[in-house]
């Protein structure tokens, strides 16, 4: 999970979401990248309490694709995943995602989209940012659940729609899916998120 001027009470509630899974087996990093908010030391501090789960990373600011490259460097499971930091996990989401791996090396799940109108549910195309396309039918960072291979073979670009990029690059040599899971929380209704920033630059009625 990268970190960066999230409010806390956010990164609380998804680091206790991983937490609280069915499924404990899991080392959960968090990548602190170059927070200069109240943020540091509250992070830091509910890192300590659990450290049995939790391995705390900081670095300067360097954009969410690198923070996650680092984490992926510093991690030792089998599989691999991602969390956003102001999203959250249903209970169930590891165990759903680990029983799809018996036929598939990577998935990307269809997320339980949190809004508060209509429209949020529309993002900017990868292809065209002018031009929105309806959330499910986008590859989302944090739902992305496969084995550490496919994840180390195609670090994450710096640029927008690097989760798409990395999906479509990782099915030419791997077997991937989309999934109907809804296990994912994903909050489109945070006007600080790099979707809605992305969606106000390219839509000038926004603004």
């Amino acid at each position: 999970m990268a970190v960066y001027n999230t409010d806390f009470f956010l990164i609380k509630r998804a680091i206790d979401s991983v937490l609280n899974q069915t499924f404990q087996n899991f080392e959960l990093i968090v990548i602190d990248d170059g927070s200069n908010n109240s943020t540091e030391s509250q992070l830091l501090h509910y890192a300590q309490e659990h450290e049995d789960r939790i391995v705390y990373i900081r670095h300067k600011n360097c954009g969410q694709s690198k923070s996650i490259n680092r984490g992926l460097l510093n991690s030792s499971g089998d599989f691999i995943t991602i969390l956003d930091a102001d999203d959250e996990y249903q209970p169930n989401h590891l165990m759903a995602c680990l029983e799809e791996m018996s036929i598939t090396d990577l998935i990307a799940s269809t997320p339980q989209t949190v809004v508060d109108s209509e429209e949020d549910y529309f993002v900017p195309d990868k292809y065209d940012p002018s031009q929105l396309i309806h959330v499910d039918d986008c590859i989302l960072f944090a739902t992305l659940f496969g084995k550490r291979e496919v994840f180390v073979a195609f670090p994450f670009q710096d640029a927008y729609a690097a989760d798409a990029h990395f999906y479509e690059t990782a099915s030419l040599t791997y077997r991937v899916k989309k999934v109907d899971l809804r296990t994912y929380i994903y909050y489109r209704n945070i006007p600080t998120s790099i979707c809605s920033v992305k969606k106000k630059e390219h839509s000038p009625s926004l603004n």
